[in-house]
């Protein structure tokens, strides 16, 4: 799940998701965003699980070729083949 936001909630929005997608048992899946966050929020957010985040800017091809070497990474320790 990747998560975009400019307002300045994501120390709201952001966990809440986290929090629905324990919820349903879904806390397995890879979570994502940007926006403009502070290095000490980002670093909050990534002690609660979110893997990683991107500053504004961050060109769209740097974002996908994370997302998909991240996934890879997480296969290979699950002992999926893609």
């Amino acid at each position: 799940v990747g998560l975009s936001i400019l307002s300045g909630a994501h120390m709201t929005l952001f966990p809440r998701i986290k929090k629905e997608l324990e919820k349903r048992g879904m806390g397995h899946v890879l979570l994502t965003g940007g926006g403009i966050i502070s290095k000490e929020d980002m670093q909050t957010l990534h002690e609660q699980g979110f893997a990683r985040l991107f500053g504004p800017g961050t060109p769209t091809e740097e974002i996908a070729t994370w997302i998909v070497a991240e996934m890879k990474k997480r296969w290979a320790n699950e002992g999926v083949q893609r």
